[in-house]
């Protein structure tokens, strides 16, 4: 049943689990600080450092492949919690690195205070990706990715350089009654800053129903509990209370990588989607690219000659759309390429950029075929409109598409082409520039369309 439509009586034991899981961290770490019996303590300062920098090393690389994929979809939420995991991960590493007696000979203040400036500034990141961002603003934070990136970089390794250097500020140890008013204020900030962001991810998972969208409030929870016994077991170092909140880190990490793992491997964090990039409406340019005669060519020639064809042609093909021109090649459906200018909203000269791709593409072929008489010619459509651009599919399989009438004029404009040329339509010749030499077709009769088309053959750009 989706979280939206369960009742009071599934409602009341999902809240309670809830509160379970949230006080259940806090009740043993005050249990183990109230029975100093059962708070044993275990130092062991090899095993600490790299246990924790083993799993700061791999949640790193974990939050990077997140912002990574961010930057393929254009999503500005995507890329906030990618950075709020490497900040996080980041500082974790930051604080094994500063272990006593394995790199540092004594103790310094980057032992203590890295895991929580870290947990507060990922708090941060955490808190932004939240917000329900419009379009323009997402793909300003996307294109401030390797700025953001950059920096996060910058003051893990200066915090690192600093630490290990052991040069002040972090060069002298600090004790808990010196730090523990600031950092419990600090905490403070970092809890409110998580309980904002779960409460977020956890609407989105109700609304949703993706169980990642749940993985990410579960995470932000744990880091948020992480926070509170860094600070409550400031003076039970290596006590079994301290070592706790390195397992809620190291839970919270778990939480949202194994339900990725889960998730079909393309559109992977499309539960954590912004709504547009969802399913937002985008005007766009779609090129649909045909071999005429393709059928007839395999059927005189073996399976390795054709193969051999279509590796020739896509391979130059589908680089120069996309690299040269700025196009997503959605998928190769057998002969015929299929390609979205604008889909993420970030190319106003989307009409531009496919016409110059449908006749760079001619002229490639061209080239490709040249020698090869028998090899089939593309013909080319390309139109212009709006359309649907988000996700479809389930857990099993999903794509991030485009949807609409545009995309079946397109395809119904490629069909009638001429060999070796490219047919668009009137809404994509009214957004070229002046200066395009076009060739007006008479009145197409489409199928599906009861009036007629107007389209043009595109022979040059100004």
């Amino acid at each position: 049943m989706n979280a939206t439509a369960a009742g009071p009586t599934t409602q009341t034991p999902r809240r309670a689990g809830w509160l379970l899981a949230i006080l259940l961290p806090l009740g043993l770490v005050g249990l183990l600080r109230g029975a100093p019996m059962i708070d044993d303590r275990w130092e062991n300062t090899a095993a600490h450092f790299w246990l924790v920098l083993a799993t700061a090393v791999v949640c790193v690389v974990f939050a990077f492949a997140i912002s990574e994929s961010a930057r393929r979809r254009r999503d500005g939420r995507l890329l906030l919690i990618g950075l709020a995991f490497a900040v996080s991960a980041g500082f974790l590493g930051l604080h094994a690195l500063a272990t006593p007696g394995v790199i540092l000979a004594g103790k310094n203040a980057g032992f203590v205070l890295a895991t929580p400036i870290g947990l507060v500034l990922a708090g941060a990141f955490a808190a932004a990706s939240a917000v329900e961002y419009r379009l323009t603003a997402s793909l300003r934070i996307v294109r401030h990715a390797r700025l953001l990136e950059a920096i996060v970089i910058c003051v893990l390794v200066a915090w690192a350089a600093v630490s290990i250097a052991d040069v002040p500020p972090l060069r002298k140890p600090v004790t808990p009654n010196e730090v523990g008013g600031p950092l419990g204020a600090v905490a403070g900030v970092g809890v409110i800053l998580y309980a904002f962001a779960a409460a977020a991810y956890f609407r989105i998972y109700r609304r949703r129903g993706d169980r990642l969208a749940f993985a990410v409030t579960l995470g932000f929870a744990l880091l948020a509990e992480a926070l509170v016994v860094v600070v409550v077991s400031l003076k039970t170092s290596w006590h079994l209370s301290w070592w706790e909140w390195h397992g809620l880190m190291l839970l919270g990490f778990i939480s949202i990588a194994a339900a990725a793992s889960r998730e079909w491997h393309e559109e992977r964090f499309s539960g954590l989607y912004l709504e547009e990039t969802l399913r937002g409406r985008r005007e766009v340019s779609v090129l649909f690219a045909d071999l005429v005669g393709f059928t007839p060519f395999s059927e005189q020639r073996t399976p390795a000659d054709v193969h051999a064809m279509l590796v020739a042609y896509f391979g130059r093909l589908a680089p120069l759309i996309q690299d040269e021109f700025g196009g997503e090649v959605a998928e190769f459906v057998g002969d015929q390429i299929f390609a979205v200018f604008n889909k993420a909203g970030d190319q106003p000269d989307h009409a531009l950029r496919a016409a110059g791709a449908g006749l760079a593409l001619q002229r490639t072929a061209a080239e490709i075929a040249a020698g090869q008489a028998d090899w089939p010619s593309f013909r080319v459509g390309i139109n212009t409109g709006e359309v649907l651009a988000g996700v479809v599919g389930e857990r099993g399989h999903r794509i991030h598409g485009v949807f609409g009438d545009t995309v079946n004029l397109g395809a119904r404009l490629e069909g009638q082409a001429p060999p070796g040329g490219v047919v668009i339509g009137e809404a994509t010749f009214e957004q070229l520039p002046p200066g395009a030499v076009v060739e007006t077709l008479p009145k197409l009769q489409v199928k599906g369309r009861a009036a007629p088309v107007t389209a043009y053959v595109l022979r040059a750009l100004s």
